[in-house]
């Protein structure tokens, strides 16, 4: 694949003075990528074969890179010790986008037999591709990421306060050929960059909201996806940020705009084939009976599990009628209603999964619907009957929750996602995201101020 290398071409175009950057790095609790950047020789002759490290406190951090209390992986009773980075060299690719630098993902391990750390956003979707494999399937996806693009660079929207920023286009341009045009110089650059980054491309379009975008990326085995979704969203940023543009995949980044999706499009295949695939009536859709149990079992984990689609008090806001974005957990047929729309039909029949926003974190997303469809299958959750019509108007159907605090208490007390991913994964990040909640409650918002500084 284009831009993929193996460590004999990376040697070889070190010697040749074409790389002299390699990035050493993994997803942190945000989906963020985090690490270090070595001279290509000095990771030639160390980090290739040993690895190399990193403080713990990485994965207690907040936004802010403030290390937070109350985690039992990492605290300063314990010394904030570190963890071992381990490169995953089936993730070793050019950065195309910087100059002469190459990328590697690494896993998180720990102690002197490194095992994996169970809390590593990395390390939990990996145990369920195990889990995948050992009951015979593969899980397929991609991710769908929209984004608005600002003419502001970041510094200065920064000192805007990020207020009444400049977007690329001034009316709505959902799928409109001349408003793309005029943010072609960006959009190629970043098509060509991801293209020769191993991140390959199949089209990029104008989306519904003032200066909204998206670029779409093949599908592949959920793993090499989430990794993809990782790059993608460094590579767009960077970007951005050498035009002196800045992007923003904030799931509602304006009270009166469109919200930014991650739709995330999965299939499960064994022994070569589609799993969906068969005969099995499904209102008006012919599947497999696979197919209807991975289904039933999305539906009816989807609200303990929604913190991992949904990680931010921001996620919640995108959730609103009429909106593009689901408030209600049901199914359908090509249906954009519904919080999980079945399309394509043959082998490129999928599930697509409308919940999560495009500040999800993907190995998150991913492990949530591979834990609860192959708990589905394994259970044989019968999926609810095909819903028809306008899901935004069917008042009667559960809801998926309103704010980040409400889904937090689902997912904690939640003895499914105890049992997917362990209690020591389901408290870590309960109490990562009641910090998240708690740091939003604290905060003075300018709401707040143009409401009750005069008026209160």
């Amino acid at each position: 694949m284009q831009g993929k290398l193996i460590v004999k071409q990376l040697r070889k175009k070190a010697k040749q003075g074409k790389i002299d950057t390699v990035i050493v790095a993994f997803p942190d609790i945000y989906g963020r990528l985090i690490g270090k950047r070595f001279t290509a020789d000095f990771f030639l002759d160390s980090a290739a074969k040993h690895g190399t490290h990193a403080c713990n406190y990485l994965l207690t951090a907040d936004m802010e890179m403030e290390p937070l209390p109350g985690f039992d992986f990492a605290n300063w009773e314990k010394g904030y010790g570190d963890f071992h980075l381990q490169p995953d060299f089936d993730t070793l690719r050019r950065a195309a986008w910087l100059k002469k630098t190459a990328l590697v993902i690494c896993d998180i391990t720990e102690g002197e037999k490194h095992r994996p750390v169970s809390v590593a956003p990395r390390s939990i979707l990996q145990r369920q591709i195990q889990k995948m494999h050992r009951a015979g399937y593969t899980a397929f996806a991609a991710s769908e990421l929209e984004y608005y693009l600002f003419e502001n660079d970041y510094r200065s929207a920064h000192a805007a306060g990020y207020r009444d920023l400049r977007p690329v286009g001034w009316y709505l341009e959902d799928y409109h050929i001349l408003q793309g045009t005029r943010t072609e110089k960006f959009t190629a650059a970043a098509r060509k960059y991801l293209q020769k980054s191993a991140v390959p491309v199949e089209t990029s379009k104008g989306e519904w909201g003032l200066g909204q975008h998206e670029i779409n990326v093949r599908y592949a085995d959920i793993g090499e996806s989430a990794d993809r979704h990782l790059v993608f969203k460094q590579c767009v940023k960077e970007t951005a940020m050498a035009q002196n543009l800045s992007v923003t995949f904030m799931a509602k980044y304006k009270a009166d705009g469109a919200g930014s999706s991650c739709h995330i499009h999965l299939s499960l295949h064994r022994d070569g084939k589609n799993a969906f695939v068969g005969d099995k009536k499904f209102g008006n859709l012919r599947a497999s009976e696979t197919f209807g149990y991975f289904l039933g079992g999305c539906l009816k984990y989807a609200a303990e599990l929604t913190p991992f689609y949904a990680p931010t008090v921001n996620s919640y806001k995108r959730y609103a009628d009429a909106s593009w974005a689901p408030t209600r957990l049901a199914w359908s047929a090509d249906n954009r209603t519904a919080g999980f729309r079945v399309v394509g039909s043959g082998e490129s029949l999928r599930i697509e999964c409308r919940i999560p926003g495009a500040d999800c974190n993907p190995y998150l997303a991913y492990a949530a619907l591979s834990a609860s469809g192959l708990a589905g299958i394994e259970n044989k959750i019968k999926v609810p009957e095909m819903f028809v019509g306008d899901v935004y108007a069917a008042k009667d159907l559960p809801e998926i929750p309103k704010t980040l605090r409400a889904a937090n208490e689902l997912f904690k007390q939640s003895k499914f996602a105890k049992k997917a991913f362990d209690e020591e994964v389901v408290k870590h990040y309960a109490h990562h995201f009641a910090s998240e909640q708690k740091a939003y409650d604290a905060a003075v918002t300018d709401w707040e101020r143009e409401r009750y500084f005069e008026r209160g």
